[in-house]
């Protein structure tokens, strides 16, 4: 006899750690820059090394990179912008980690603080949560056929599989360049740059994939006059990228984590040779797992009527799809102005970012409660000084429909920004409107008794002669024809032709005319 398998390719998480770790360091400004007298904003970011692995621990190296826009502390009040950098050297412990996997690391900003000490010396405070995640692939032997033996009665069980098609890691690059319009004066000197990708939209295509959004860039810059005038400059660019990707088809359904790896922003001349395109230069890293829905009939039980079969089973944690949720979330809130500040005349530029605070289990999908943290730039009314900055967070609640959801199933959240506009009110409110993308796959886990070999022995002789060759059976609750026909060594299609209106499920006390099959 020669079980007939297919080999099912699934992944599961091994291992998985969070830790926050905490910057509390003082930092002198460069002595090419001026002397900070107020701050306006500020913002920071990790820029990871390469995760060293070894047994049960990673180690993660790195900076923690942090931008900030400040008034000189002159009799003239210009703006400058400086960059700072502190090291970053942390372990993390991850049971069961071995030196050959491959650990994926993620980090949010938790908080960044930035006070002035004196106008050369900085204190930076930052708290950065990361996240390691170790998946284990796995390759599932199913059990389809047994051939090679007639008579043998096999039961068969339907199931729909999720397969991973691909898994590997790839990069995007993306490059476009901007123009000044003519009444905007030349560049002299960046003062703050801003980069972020919106309403990304990710799609499997054959062998490729199809991905498109928008890169929104802001940009504040000293102009080339004489007096270096304030410029500034905020647009929308649309993108499409195709990135090659052997054994993608367009049934694939995607799981894709992006991130981005570089965010450059360079001014280049024009064709007179003044300092007018923008080129901008973003590389997304992609960590992509494609996964497909497969049919299987799983070999699931057998027996032969005059021989006794054993099967061997392992018990193995099967995946399929529930659902692919792509839903949508609408923000709609009021902030006020910080008290103090002049009458707010223009905002300029605003940015910001999802961060899910709770997710839980509903009766209907998974309940998501978060914010959306903003930064704000304004132009206030004050000639000499007229930039300001304020940080704010807008509360979201959400339901990700996912019925019949479990608490056993695996769930992979993505959220992000599509859409974000900051408008004034009156001079004191400011309205926020944000959609969000919320996009859940879940995946409904079961475990499942597979079998991976069948062993044979030779039946006892003396029990199925004591059998008689003719019973009438009254079912019992539970009783399946599968069952009855196991135990008195016939066939479910000899008891359905025998017994021509029964179908399952069986309804208990009906009678059955059952013939053994075996002498």
């Amino acid at each position: 006899m020669e079980l007939k398998v297919r080999e099912v390719r699934q992944i599961d998480q091994k291992s998985e750690a969070n830790t926050q770790i905490t910057f509390d360091e003082d930092y002198n400004v460069p002595d090419a820059k001026p002397d900070v007298g107020r701050m306006i904003q500020k913002k920071g970011e990790i820029m990871l090394g390469e995760a060293q692995v070894s047994e049960g621990r990673v180690r993660l190296t790195g900076s923690l990179i942090f931008h900030l826009l400040y008034v000189g502390d002159g009799q003239e009040k210009h703006i400058y912008s400086m960059d700072g950098e502190l090291p970053l050297d942390e372990s993390l412990n991850l049971e069961g980690l071995t030196s050959g996997d491959k650990v994926c690391i993620k980090w949010e900003m938790e908080d960044l603080n930035i006070h002035l000490i004196n106008s050369r010396k900085l204190n930076v405070r930052g708290v950065v949560a990361f996240s390691a995640t170790v998946d284990e692939m796995k390759n599932i032997s199913i059990p389809l056929e047994l051939s090679g033996e007639e008579q043998v009665s096999v039961q068969k069980k339907e199931m729909n599989l999720l397969e991973l098609g691909v898994h590997k890691k790839d990069t995007l690059r993306i490059k476009k360049e901007l123009t000044l319009a003519s009444n905007k004066p030349s560049i002299h000197a960046f003062l703050w740059k801003d980069i972020q990708i919106r309403a990304l939209d990710i799609r499997c295509g054959e062998n490729m994939i199809d991905a498109r959004g928008e890169l929104f860039v802001f940009v504040l810059y000293a102009g080339d006059d004489e007096d270096h005038p304030l410029q500034y400059l905020e647009q929308a660019i649309p993108w499409q990228q195709r990135i090659e990707c052997a054994g993608c088809s367009t049934e694939m359904i995607p799981d894709i984590d992006t991130s981005m790896m570089q965010g450059n922003m360079e001014a280049a001349p024009d064709a007179d040779g003044e300092e007018r395109v923008l080129q901008v230069d973003v590389v997304l890293e992609l960590d992509m797992k494609l996964y497909q829905e497969q049919h299987f009939s799983i070999l699931s039980d057998i027996y032969h009527p005059g021989r006794r079969l054993l099967p061997r089973r392992s018990e193995q944690k099967l995946s399929s799809l529930l659902v692919n949720n792509h839903s949508k979330c609408r923000v709609v809130d009021k902030v006020p102005v910080p008290e103090g500040a002049n009458r707010v005349l223009q905002i300029c530029h605003s940015e910001g970012k999802v961060k899910i605070d709770s997710c839980r289990l509903a009766r209907d999908g998974i309940y998501v409660e978060g914010i959306v943290e903003l930064r704000i730039l304004y132009i206030i009314s004050d000639d000499e000084m007229p930039f300001y900055s304020m940080e704010t967070a807008v509360p979201f609640t959400h339901l990700v429909e996912a019925p019949d959801i479990t608490p056993g199933c695996r769930y992979f959240l993505h959220s992000a920004i599509e859409q974000l506009s900051t408008t004034m009110l009156d001079s004191s409110d400011i309205e926020v409107k944000a959609l969000l993308a919320v996009n859940a796959l879940v995946l409904q886990q079961q475990t499942e008794q597979i079998i991976t070999g069948v062993e044979e022995e030779e039946a006892d002789q003396e029990e199925i002669q004591n059998l008689p060759g003719i019973v009438c059976y009254l079912v019992q609750e539970g009783d399946t024809l599968w069952n009855i026909a196991k135990t008195f060594h016939t066939t479910v299609a000899d008891i359905q032709e025998l017994n021509e209106d029964v179908r399952e499920p069986l309804q208990p006390m009906t009678s059955l005319l059952l013939v053994k099959k075996v002498e």
